[in-house]
């Protein structure tokens, strides 16, 4: 089984919304971390949002700070990023992946992708 799958990527104007969807393998659940990174073309990886699986607590990018939100739900198996006014420089290949306690992002999804046009 594919421990990550993305979706939800579209083609959207800016300052519309958009909600991420990442389905979780259910072992993920035993991990330390999941999260959301994009790439644009051109461009490396960066990270976007977090969230600890065992505290709860969330990390977001000062670039998305106030317009992205990572949630989960755990009866799905699923974390999801909801983006809201969105802008030209958020288009990417947006990744979900999990963290086990190495403190590295080791699995990773196939990714989706968002554009944003003017």
């Amino acid at each position: 089984q594919v421990p990550l799958v993305e979706s939800g990527g579209s083609l959207v104007q800016s300052g519309e919304s958009l909600n991420l969807t990442c389905t979780v393998s259910p072992d993920t659940l035993n991990y330390h971390s999941i999260g959301w990174f994009r790439q644009a073309p051109g461009r490396a990886r960066e990270g976007v949002s977090c969230l600890s699986l065992g505290t709860g607590s969330t990390y977001t990018a000062d670039s998305v700070e106030g317009r992205f939100t990572i949630s989960r739900d755990n009866a799905k198996n699923t974390m999801y990023l909801q983006m809201t006014s969105l802008k030209l420089e958020d288009t990417a290949v947006y990744f979900c992946a999990r963290q086990w306690f190495n403190g590295q992002y080791d699995d990773w999804g196939p990714g989706t992708q968002v554009t944003v046009s003017s």
